[in-house]
């Protein structure tokens, strides 16, 4: 039995239970995130709720999270080189958990090395110690040494409960090798045994121990509240491979398994390549190892190369040529240069804003070190826009006015951040995330309430293309070409552009030059616009000083954010999506042009370290031209001189697109990346789709 046929097996049942959760759970317009289905019988009575279903507070989330976790149905796979997946996620057990809009989780990294340093053994050690110190007094004030005695004991309980599951699944392993017939599979279930009970108390010591304990933690962490942060993959594994390699107890071909193994489990957001802090390249063999494993994957995965001038562009080329070639949406590319002048910008060094990696849909963050609430906090300024427009009687007025509202905006939108770090530590205390930053468990507090070592707060704008768009095709049909009076336009964006006249004018507006287009009045606006997004963030922080970022991004947000939204001055009828993250709008140019789209989103990047990314969508017929490669490394490089500072690439197939469509069920390993995840198609929403295949096709050059 080779590996080959392993991975096919593995690859096989993954599709089996991404259509099992198809059919239970219906369309998810998210990641895959690696969850299977529990046994239908299986009920999770969770021990600890108020009288509205509710919970709140270390204690009970810790009680809860340790019953889980004891009683969590086990899975174990004899074709799989790691043990374990997760089937719940406890921040969506509380009733009524949708309504809320504030409270949000995760979307910061973990420092893995701490784990892998001191295993769940030493990490309960490290909680207890804490505990002793806080309880000895002299520490902390007498309130604030309370909440942090809870929250040791918190954390205790929470490592206890994990502790137990891994146990459970050693167990279980060891029990599988007992009917297992086949002499390979029976093997491979012995040593999983053996990793699993080994790692209950001590730390991993060989490159297949690490991956399964990262494996552990990010099943743990998914099942307490859906976590999703990676980290510096190949720097992670490098030293446990190297010793392994040297002694002698694995092959490369080994080392690809273990990865590939742990890229299926959960499709978590690690970067690959790129400088370290002192500036130097970070590619190693293992870099390559693991982008050979995605090649195999077949699945959905979120892998990302950083893209640097010292780099090793063999490990960018072979990405580039992977991504081409299995046309499944990864590896994403993102550019050092840009990303790491723009994080020094808010007063960090250079070997600061080095360690700050790719490690979410759109986000960076600093492993450990750095809570940020990257890819939560949006402001749909297409909104703003909707509501300064209505308020304007001439064109004169509409910037004051968007101005105006634009920063009301931001002043409630920063309130509610600070209201957000005031109590989620009460609301949803990061219990696992806590172990793996430098702060939390020293200092008695959760890393959302002072424990984190830096709070760097993200902000991205949602619509720009719309709003670009609509302030173009104002000053261009309005201004310029005296082709509409400005209360003409009013009237029939009033009127959602009904009727004969609402049709000509929608057609006037709609024909003006668009973003993306080069040298129109809206690509100057698009420009303006992110001027405008940095005055008012950049810099600047929230009332109670929490340094603010922006960024443009949308994620999976255009079409909940659209239906907000009345009709608009580019032509957009009300209800419609708003425009994808920096994007322009699909159609943009007749020609497609990838030079004016890679120049159009290079100059709106706000700059100051986060991202805005460029969704690309490349016809099927350029990933087949010989030279394709290089033309697309070229692209990707000069998109990153002017500024660029992430690319998500599909290549698409019109044809397989439209007929997946159609009928998903005949396409179940179709993979897309949607946004700054990739998801299988069929496990959309049908109206998500909808805006998958126009976006497709209509941008595809």
């Amino acid at each position: 039995m080779s590996y080959a046929e392993q991975m096919a097996r593995l690859t096989a049942r993954k599709i089996e239970q991404t259509r099992a959760k198809q059919d239970r759970l219906g369309a998810r317009d998210e990641d895959d995130y690696g969850l299977v289905l529990p046994p239908e019988s299986f009920t999770a009575d969770l021990p600890v709720r108020d009288a509205t279903g509710q919970f709140s507070g270390p204690r009970a989330w810790a009680a809860n999270f340790r019953w889980l976790m004891e009683h969590h149905p086990l899975y174990i796979d004899p074709d799989d080189a790691l043990a374990g997946r997760w089937m719940f996620m406890l921040s969506r057990m509380r009733l009524g958990y949708q309504l809320s809009r504030s409270g949000k989780d995760a979307h910061f990294a973990p420092d893995y090395q701490i784990g892998l340093d001191l295993g769940w053994g030493g990490l309960l050690e490290k909680v207890r110690a804490a505990r002793l110190k806080f309880r000895a007094g002299g520490v902390l004030a007498a309130e604030d040494a309370a909440y942090a005695i809870e929250l040791m004991d918190a954390e205790e309980q929470a490592i206890l409960g994990v502790q137990a599951w891994i146990r459970r699944l050693g167990e279980a392993a060891a029990d599988r090798t007992m009917t297992e017939e086949d002499p390979v599979r029976r093997a491979n279930l012995a040593e999983m045994a053996r990793i699993c009970l080994k790692l209950v108390d001590q730390p991993p010591e060989t490159l297949r121990e690490v991956v399964q304990w990262i494996a552990i933690f990010n099943m743990a962490s998914r099942t307490y509240n859906r976590d999703g942060a990676g980290g510096q993959l190949d720097e992670l594994l490098r030293p446990y491979y190297e010793r392994d390699l040297a002694a002698g107890r694995i092959t490369d071909a080994d080392a690809e398994f273990y990865c590939f193994c742990l890229l299926l489990n959960d499709p978590h957001y690690y970067q690959i390549g790129g400088p370290a802090a002192d500036g130097t390249d970070q590619t190693s063999r293992m870099s390559f190892i693991i982008l050979e494993a995605a090649n195999k994957l077949k699945s959905s995965c979120n892998l990302t190369i950083r893209v640097w001038d010292g780099m090793d562009r063999a490990l960018y080329r072979r990405g580039v040529e992977i991504l081409l070639a299995n046309r499944l949406g990864f590896p994403r590319f993102s550019g050092d240069k840009a990303l790491v002048e723009g994080f020094m910008k808010n007063g960090y060094s250079a070997e600061l804003a080095r360690r700050r990696i790719a490690v979410g849909c759109n986000w960076m963050s600093l492993p450990g070190l750095e809570y940020t609430l990257n890819d939560v906090v949006k402001i749909n300024i297409a909104k703003v826009f909707e509501v300064a427009f209505a308020e304007s009687n001439s064109w004169e007025e509409l910037e004051a006015n968007y101005r105006k509202h634009f920063a009301a905006a931001v002043k409630v939108t920063a309130e509610g951040i600070d209201f957000h770090l005031d109590h989620q530590y009460l609301n949803e205390p990061e219990l696992m995330l806590n172990l793996l930053s430098h702060g939390p468990i020293e200092k008695g507090k959760d890393v959302s309430h002072g424990g984190a070592m830096y709070y760097n707060m993200a902000i991205d704008g949602a619509g720009l293309a719309v709003v670009a768009d609509s302030f173009g095709a104002l000053e261009q049909r309005v201004m310029d070409e005296k082709a509409l009076a400005f209360d003409e336009v009013k009237a029939a964006v009033a009127a959602n552009f009904e009727g004969e006249e609402g049709a000509r004018v929608r057609a006037l507006l709609d024909s003006a030059g668009r973003y993306g287009a080069g040298g129109t009045r809206a690509d100057a606006w698009a420009v303006k616009l992110t001027e405008i997004l940095n005055g008012e963030i950049a810099g600047h922080t929230t009332p109670h000083g929490f340094k603010l970022i922006p960024g443009w991004f949308t994620w999976a947000d255009t079409i909940r954010f659209g239906k907000s939204v009345g009709a608009t001055p580019n032509g957009r009828k009300a209800g419609e999506p708003i425009s994808h993250g920096a994007n322009p709008l699909p159609g943009f140019r007749k020609d497609g042009a990838l030079t004016a789209m890679a120049t159009a989103i290079a100059s709106v990047q706000p700059g100051y370290g986060n991202t805005a990314p460029w969704q690309l969508e490349v016809d099927i017929g350029l990933a087949d031209d010989e030279g394709a490669v290089d033309k697309l490394m070229a692209l990707m490089d000069g998109h990153f001189a002017l500024g660029g500072t992430l690319v998500n690439i599909n290549v698409v197939d019109a044809d397989k697109i439209l007929a997946a469509h159609k009928d998903p069920s005949k396409y179940p390993d179709l993979v897309v990346r949607v946004t700054g995840f990739t998801a299988y198609f069929n496990s959309l929403s049908p109206t998500f789709r909808e805006l998958v295949v126009k976006r497709l096709i209509r941008e595809a050059v």
